[in-house]
């Protein structure tokens, strides 16, 4: 049998275990909810505003009325440039300051840096993406070139310095450069598959590039460098004009998008015709020559035009 003094030890042990237990859970509550509160994201526009690398940043999207919509549900991608990135690009457009860009100016190119969609640096492969900037020929959205190889580049030479930067709607990645909008000629410049066409170009009677960076709006069915290889010894015994009229070939007046093409349609170039056929998913083209041309990527979208991508040359 216990005794007085051992059944008032026994409750002393008790109502301190539980005032233990007690502290404890009420403790833990706590440290969860501060835990909650801390791991808390923070907005896109919360994350710029509270970093001094971009001040800039956060200035321009001011400027242009965009603040509102990156503080939007989203979700959205964004790649944020630097302040040193926009001092490039000041330089390099001889401005001072923002102040010498108008929100005419600026939105077009803030809203270049942005895709719908959250897209971490692992979710991103090669190839192209749409922007939320509008300002190709009928409204359509810029294409941006993303190349993933042991880091992310955009458009050739933007590097994602700083990648994955969380927040409450959507993600940021640091880059290194201003993102411009791209018209057809730096689409294709931007493109290590459009070397040898980059190089037809320039060496074509004319002056095409210029012809290309004009307003347009243009569609180019673009070969693809093996396109050019499989035919080297006939581009060596063109002359430039002649370069050029092979060139003018796969050129098409207008924005053309695929979905523009039909079955047996006839396309009028600035120098001949083709075929369009049509079956299931596969487009393929028939030139003058009677060469079938197989259609490999669509609707890369510029500033003055569209690019459809294909797997040879077209030729009369």
């Amino acid at each position: 049998m216990y005794t007085n003094k051992k059944l008032r030890i026994m409750k002393n042990l008790l109502k301190f275990t539980f005032a233990f237990l007690l502290f404890g859970t009420m403790f833990l509550a706590t440290s969860c909810d501060d835990d909650e509160s801390v791991a808390e994201p923070k907005s896109i526009v919360e994350i710029a505003v509270a970093n001094p690398d971009f001040t800039t940043l956060v200035a321009a999207l001011t400027k242009a009325d965009l603040v509102s919509v990156l503080q939007g549900d989203g979700p959205f991608t964004v790649f944020a440039p630097t302040n040193a990135a926009f001092a490039a690009l000041l330089s390099d457009l001889g401005a001072t300051s923002l102040d010498d860009l108008s929100k005419e100016a600026l939105t077009p190119i803030l809203l270049n840096h942005v895709i719908s969609g959250e897209f971490r640096s692992t979710d991103l492969s090669s190839g192209y993406v749409p922007s939320v900037s509008n300002s190709g020929p009928n409204n359509e959205n810029l294409d941006l070139y993303i190349v993933v190889d042991g880091g992310v580049k955009i458009n050739s030479d933007i590097n994602v310095t700083t990648p994955d930067i969380l927040a409450s709607n959507g993600v940021i990645h640091v880059v290194d450069k201003v993102i411009l909008p791209t018209d057809v000629v730096d689409i294709a410049v931007d493109n290590s598959n459009f070397t040898s066409l980059v190089g037809a170009l320039g060496s074509a009677d004319g002056d095409l590039v210029s012809v290309l960076k004009g307003d347009g709006p243009f569609t180019i069915f673009a070969p693809i460098n093996s396109a050019f290889e499989d035919i080297a010894s006939v581009v060596e015994g063109l002359n430039s004009e002649q370069l050029a009229g092979v060139l003018t070939y796969h050129v098409v007046s207008g924005n053309v998008l695929s979905s523009d093409l039909t079955n047996g349609m006839t396309v009028t170039t600035l120098n001949g015709t083709f075929t369009v056929n049509i079956s299931g998913s596969s487009v393929t083209l028939t030139d003058a020559s009677g060469a079938t041309v197989n259609v490999v990527a669509t609707d890369v979208q510029g500033t003055n035009g569209v690019i459809h991508v294909i797997d040879k040359v077209l030729l009369k």
